[in-house]
């Protein structure tokens, strides 16, 4: 494969490929295709969804998906959808950062599984896991079945080369896996660590705009979609399969990333979140945390998600006569929290780069003590730079469960609480 190439647009009728004139013209599944391919549909959607939410992609590839051998149970045991083994406790709950590996451990063999709700086989609720990985992927490609995953990288680059081309990926930047698309991860930077969001829902897209107008938040034009690249490659390799919450694992005499040329708008993507324009406050208050909502996830509700990822970047707070910070709050969402890069402003401490949170359905939590302290004192005549950071969350309309391995885990924060035991009562009734 080539060094990668991208196309801009957030859910463009895309056409590329590698070698000129292997597209055909007029027809998808010509009785011969070019150079002597295969072709293949690759549908995200029912057939017969709405013209403006269909999603598919025509692939013309070297040797057709169903090449493989056969499937057999593969063990993983970090990586799973074993949610809530044990009852759910309304304690907020941080981690610190996972540990990085010491034994060679590639990305599929070094993710974790943190929480999660839904069941994939309903098409509803997330998955939401860690990696941690130090090797790249060598001889093996992986796909889910279950759903769409958007990975947040935190440490190290990613180069995830898929079926449709290259995507070079970044810390502060995201990429969009599709459901089914099979994939190889390779870590260019040596040791490498993040976040995943396993989509069960409705595919992500990128919310309305409403009174914002037509301009703000994430603009479809930063969103890349890779060219066409293939490889040719015969050999001894393994596909690794997430279906029905297991995974599996088959041989394979080739590289399934073997696509000469593809069209439609079912293809992997990625986005720079210091691109977001943030939109916020001028008067007062602060504004509720949709105002930083990148994708989302609907559900059959209208107005609530199955799932939101917001993000929390560098921006000016301005607001005058207000509390600066997020405001105490119990929210009949659940929140899933992780820190990119620098310092979380609701956080004095405590919430590293790689860590996370989870507050749960109607469990309180806001600022620290000692946030709660500095932002009550602050001047407000004066513009306040949140510079140097990158936050984000995933946000569910159910309860997140988190995993036995994550509840019972060495790097949770057992005296999370006590961040707010500081907060002591300045109450003076009149009189």
């Amino acid at each position: 494969m080539e060094s990668p190439g991208y196309q801009s647009g957030f859910g463009n009728e895309f056409a590329t490929e590698a070698i000129p004139g292997t597209l055909p013209v007029g027809r998808n599944s010509p009785q011969r295709v070019a150079h002597g391919l295969y072709a293949e549909q690759l549908s995200g959607t029912a057939f017969t969804a709405p013209r403006g939410e269909n999603r598919r992609s025509w692939l013309y590839r070297i040797r057709p998906a169903a090449m493989h051998g056969r499937f057999e149970p593969f063990a993983q045991p970090r990586f799973h959808d074993r949610f809530g083994e044990a009852p759910v406790s309304p304690d907020q709950m941080r981690w610190n950062p996972l540990p990085l590996p010491e034994a060679p451990t590639d990305f599929v063999e070094g993710l974790y599984t943190v929480a999660g709700i839904g069941a994939s086989d309903a098409h509803a609720g997330v998955g939401i896991h860690l990696y941690a990985a130090n090797t790249a992927m060598r001889g093996r490609y992986f796909y889910s079945a279950d759903g769409e995953l958007l990975i947040v990288p935190q440490q190290g680059r990613l180069r995830v080369a898929t079926e449709l081309g290259v995507l070079d990926v970044a810390p502060q930047e995201i990429v969009v896996v599709p459901r089914g698309v099979r994939f190889r991860v390779e870590l260019p930077d040596g040791a490498s660590r993040g976040y995943v969001c396993e989509n069960f829902g409705a595919l992500l897209r990128l919310p309305d705009l409403g009174p914002i107008g037509s301009n703000g938040l994430a603009n479809p034009r930063d969103f890349l979609t890779p060219v066409a690249a293939y490889e040719q490659l015969d050999g001894g390799f393994e596909l690794i399969a997430k279906f029905g919450g297991h995974l599996w694992h088959a041989p394979i005499d080739h590289s399934p990333l073997d696509v000469v040329a593809w069209h439609g708008n079912y293809a992997p993507y990625k986005y720079d979140l210091r691109r977001f324009n943030t939109i916020g406050s001028i008067s007062f208050d602060h504004p509720d945390p949709s105002i930083f909502l990148v994708l989302t996830s609907p559900s059959d509700t209208p107005g609530v998600g199955n799932m939101d990822f917001a993000i929390f970047p560098p921006r000016w707070l301005v607001q005058q006569d207000t509390f600066r910070p997020p405001w105490f709050h119990r929210n009949v969402a659940s929140e899933f929290m992780g820190l990119v890069h620098g310092a979380y402003d609701a956080k004095a401490e405590g919430f590293a780069p790689g860590g996370c949170s989870l507050h749960n359905c109607m469990s309180g939590h806001g600022p620290d003590a000692a946030t709660f302290e500095k932002a009550s004192a602050a001047d407000l005549s004066k513009p306040d730079v949140i510079a140097d950071t990158m936050a984000f969350m995933f946000e569910t309309r159910g309860v997140l469960k988190p995993t036995r391995q994550a509840a019972d885990a060495p790097h949770r924060q057992r005296d999370y609480q006590a961040c707010w035991a500081g907060l002591r009562s300045h109450f003076s009734p009149p009189g």
